[in-house]
């Protein structure tokens, strides 16, 4: 056997989604064979600096390595972690010890969007995932959904409005909505995931509450019409040279507590029915895995991505696509992998052996 690829889970982050990224990097910690991998889980604090284990988690014993059980290890190794250090001293620390790439667990602003990304590449260490633009595209769901229509995908009517047009004109700007997409209507942020802010009003009064929940996390508002229909996701894998990705079999999604597919639906164990594969007719099967591929190729996303859709009226919506999705127990991408027999390790493997490939293929392209 050759050497073990030194490999750093980086989750955390300076958004509101961080502690569900700390439940993703965990779970990938754990998941990863140790076998094959030596494993540094890094932590970005809420305040943005970077916590940094020596060592790694490797299943073997000797100088700066750690053995017991995956979770034991994992303990034992944050509790050798030193102070929190800025940016550049992480990246520093990274390079001396011989990461050899960076899985990002991140998600949310600071982590999905691009900026991690260019910092990665910046430094030069490899990393899984989109690249700079098509994070930062998949993660503005204003200017990807601009994409998506003018590519002819289907997508729900939108509305947009800044802070400012929203205090000195309240009451124009619920008209407007209450006029072009009526109640319900969707209310979210456009710079987050995991529904973060985003709320389903149904009269002027709830919207005032929604629009201004939605100002808490971001400069802009989207805003879109209600579609009545079934809630359909649909991951994807790939990006080899040549080779078009594969759309893996869609999830459909039932919140039992919420009308919509919220935070608490999303994070709540029992909280939702994730049915894979999706109980729709197998031509809306077939366009959904269509509409995904699509969008990930549209966007230029690499490795993964997992596309939202609403299945209305026998016509597939585009929402937005997410360029990380939640790897937690409980998440939809894992789902999907496990119902075309793909295990989360191998699932795992398959997302690094990605991200090399994107090296070797860039590579040869500056060499060239």
């Amino acid at each position: 056997m050759g050497r073990k690829t030194n490999i750093a889970v980086l989750m955390g982050g300076r958004t509101a989604e961080h502690e569900v990224s700390l439940a993703t990097g965990r779970v990938v910690v754990n998941s990863l064979d140790k076998r094959k991998y030596n494993v540094k889980p890094v932590t970005i604090t809420k305040s943005g600096t970077w916590l940094v284990p020596r060592g790694y988690l490797t299943g073997s014993t000797g100088p700066k390595k750690v053995q017991g059980t995956p979770g034991l290890q994992l303990m034992e190794l944050q509790k050798r972690s030193p102070q929190p250090v800025p940016t550049g001293l992480a990246l520093e620390r990274a390079l001396e010890e011989k990461v050899d790439i960076v899985f990002i667990a991140l998600h949310g602003p600071f982590g999905e969007d691009g900026t991690v990304q260019g910092l990665l590449e910046i430094a030069g260490i490899p990393y899984t995932g989109s690249g700079v633009l098509a994070s930062a595209l998949a993660m503005n769901k204003i200017k990807s959904r601009e994409i998506f229509a003018y590519h002819g995908l289907a997508v729900p009517r939108w509305l947009v409005y800044d802070e400012w047009t929203w205090q000195e004109r309240p009451r124009r700007v619920a008209e407007e909505i209450e006029s072009t997409l009526g109640f319900p209507c969707v209310v979210k942020p456009p710079g987050l995931g995991s529904s973060v802010g985003t709320s389903m009003p149904a009269s002027r009064r709830e919207l005032k509450a929604g629009m201004e929940r939605a100002f808490e996390y971001d400069t802009q508002v989207l805003v879109e019409e209600y579609l009545q229909g079934d809630e359909v996701t649909c991951a994807v894998l790939g990006n080899e040279a040549g080779k078009d990705p594969i759309a893996l079999p869609p999830t459909q999604i039932v919140p039992k507590t919420s009308q919509y597919f919220d935070y608490e639906a999303k994070y709540t164990p029992g909280a939702t029915e994730e049915i894979t594969p999706a109980r729709i007719s197998e031509r809306l099967i077939a366009e959904v895995q269509k509409t995904a591929v699509t969008v990930h190729q549209l966007l230029g996303c690499e490795g993964m991505s997992r596309a939202d859709t609403i299945v209305a009226g026998g016509k597939v919506y585009v929402l937005e696509t997410n360029t990380i999705p939640g790897m937690t127990e409980i998440s939809l991408y894992p789902m999907a992998a496990r119902a075309m027999g793909m295990t989360f390790p191998a699932l795992l493997d398959r997302i690094i052996e990605l991200a090399f490939e994107r090296v070797r293929h860039t590579k040869s392209k500056v060499e060239h």
